[in-house]
């Protein structure tokens, strides 16, 4: 038997839709199938997921809040994604971007407003975040160092620096030797909707990101260029286009909305830097599926980070009501990714089997 495959030239919009949604079925009957080995009725577990993060007006405004960063890292991903650049280090940009903001507010809040402070705080964010993606992407230009590779390792080594500031120079006076900073000023503190977690602030940045970057990506020559890169690389460097200063572009964007994320949290829900775990719920892996959800599209990256969101939300709901194991929604996460990228593979292309005989 030979396994044959051919790209596809006849996409429609429709494929694609159909592609998604048996992607997603196929995935929740995979994800059921683990239930039933957790001895869990899977139909009544999904339930409970979505019920706990949109059955009330807690879960939603949770899933909002949850929301906030996976949209931001979201939108960011798609454009690195879309010019095959494998972006797998936004967890570490969003810590980056959280050092650099903390920073700033800590030794500059003190004598500033919050009008002035905050957006110093963010663009601190966002200088942080799009530094260390810089690194790989230089890497990857100039010596052709794999980029998963990078980017992936370089989340250990933020990771690390963190808890060495938390646990070193920067630990806070008024701790009591806990491994946290001193609380934010209050002109560095982000103000919250009435009831809620929900940092607006944050959230407004989040949507005028989406909207920036799909019109980047749709209507500007860089997005041409991205798009370009994305679909052939070696047509691209032959039509001219600046394949170094484009890729470095694109991981600015990306690693700075990651950082944007990383002081959104700090300032919004944290008001202190702490362990990196407790900063980021792994909003920079969860991200990947909520960039490749969207298809790539940043207009889309917000209905599927509210969707991830969600997830987020009610996976700590059936922790609690069932006795699952916290890894459950990473479990749910990574099989709905797996999915998704299959469904991907087999929309682009089509695969036949050749059956031969003795004699072939």
């Amino acid at each position: 038997m030979n396994i044959k495959v051919t790209e596809r030239i006849d996409i429609v919009p429709r494929h694609s839709v159909l592609t998604l949604g048996l992607s997603l079925a196929a995935g929740l009957l995979a994800i059921s199938s683990i239930f039933m080995i957790f001895g869990v009725n899977p139909l009544y577990a999904i339930a409970k997921i979505f019920s706990g993060s949109f059955g009330s007006l807690y879960g939603i405004k949770e899933t909002i809040t949850k929301a906030i960063p996976l949209i931001l890292i979201g939108s960011g991903l798609t454009l690195a994604f879309r010019a095959k650049f494998w972006n797998i280090g936004a967890e570490s940009q969003l810590l980056m971007g959280a050092i650099f903001g903390t920073w700033v507010g800590l030794n500059w809040g003190p004598h500033l407003p919050a009008p002035i402070i905050v957006p110093l705080m963010f663009l601190a964010g966002f200088v942080g975040g799009a530094l260390w993606g810089l690194i790989p992407a230089i890497l990857k230009v100039k010596f052709s160092i794999n980029e998963v590779i990078t980017t992936l390792m370089m989340n250990y080594i933020c990771n690390e620096f963190m808890k060495f500031l938390i646990v070193g120079p920067w630990r806070g006076k008024t701790k009591h030797g806990f491994p946290y900073t001193d609380d934010l000023p209050a002109s560095a503190v982000l103000s919250l909707i009435p009831g809620s977690r929900i940092h607006l602030v944050t959230l407004l940045i989040a949507v005028a990101v989406v909207v920036l970057l799909g019109i980047a990506v749709y209507r500007t020559q860089f997005g041409y260029e991205v798009r370009v890169i994305g679909e052939n690389p070696e047509a691209a460097k032959y039509s001219g286009i600046d394949f170094f200063k484009t890729t470095l572009i694109i991981m600015i964007i990306s690693g700075g909305c990651a950082g944007l994320a990383g002081v959104g949290e700090v300032a919004g829900i944290h008001h202190y830097l702490s362990y990196p775990e407790s900063i980021s719920s792994g909003y920079g892996f969860t991200a990947i599926i909520v960039a490749w959800l969207a298809k790539l599209n940043p207009a889309n990256v917000i209905l599927s980070g509210i969707f991830f969101a969600g997830i987020l939300v009610g996976g700590d709901a059936i922790q609690i009501s069932l006795g699952l194991p916290a890894a459950t929604v990473q479990i749910f996460n990574g099989t709905l990714l797996v999915f998704l990228i299959m469904g991907d593979f087999f929309l682009k292309n089509r695969v036949t089997f050749q059956w031969r005989g003795k004699g072939a």
